[in-house]
């Protein structure tokens, strides 16, 4: 597989449209979600791309130019330490890792060689096909939008017009759209290590990061 350079970083892109770069592509990270799975021996990961789609008649599809990389890194120095690799094609989602890279930032490649993969069919409607392997489960589909936001709000603030601020309440700009996700509950004996928290709460965590990377 040619090389993937990022078209979006979470920590900059991830906003729902207003990231210039990416904002109404393929490649436009909308959330990222990593939590407690049901059982707490697992972490479910969520990647959400393509923001304000139709919940029904739609023709969104995931871009099988794009890579979504979901990056772990296990010791606090903001490098990942391990990927998850999400990548579509012929209607099926294909999965690698999490293993670690031969190489950090923004270009990636696959190691189709590692041996945690796993695959499912892409859902198309409101239905959920799920499939496991190496005991991680796997999902990719359209969802409706968990995000709450009064966008077009925020935007009049941003531009001035707004010398009030935000309403209360506000309005809910995507209720009742659609986005893509990717989701992936794995176990925590597949992430690798954990690190002490800097606010010193004692408690032991890892650097979760999300990227979209077009083949070039």
């Amino acid at each position: 597989m040619g090389s993937l350079v990022a078209a979006g970083v979470a920590l900059i892109a991830a906003d729902h449209l207003d990231a210039m770069a990416v904002a109404g592509t393929t490649a436009d990270i909308t959330d990222f979600y990593a939590f407690e799975g049901e059982n707490p021996a697992n972490t479910v990961f969520v990647a959400n791309v393509q923001s304000s789609l139709a919940p029904a008649g739609n023709d969104a599809t995931f871009d099988e130019n794009v890579l979504v990389e979901i990056n772990i890194d296990n010791d606090g120095d903001l490098v990942e330490d391990l990927v998850i690799q999400a990548i579509p094609r012929d209607g099926s989602m294909y999965f690698f890792g999490p293993y670690a890279p031969t190489a950090t930032g923004l270009n990636s490649t696959i190691d189709t060689s590692t041996e945690l993969q796993g695959e499912v069919v892409i859902t198309t409607d409101d239905t959920a096909i799920t499939s496991n392997a190496n005991g991680i489960s796997y999902f990719a589909g359209p969802r409706e939008d968990p995000f709450f936001f009064d966008f077009s709000q925020f935007n009049a603030v941003i531009a001035g017009m707004a010398p009030n601020g935000f309403n209360v309440p506000g309005n809910d700009d995507f209720d009742g759209t659609n986005v893509l996700s990717i989701v992936i509950e794995v176990p925590n004996t597949l992430l690798g290590g954990t690190f002490a928290h800097p606010a010193g709460t004692g408690t032991q965590v890892f650097n979760t990061w999300v990227e979209a990377k077009r083949k070039q």
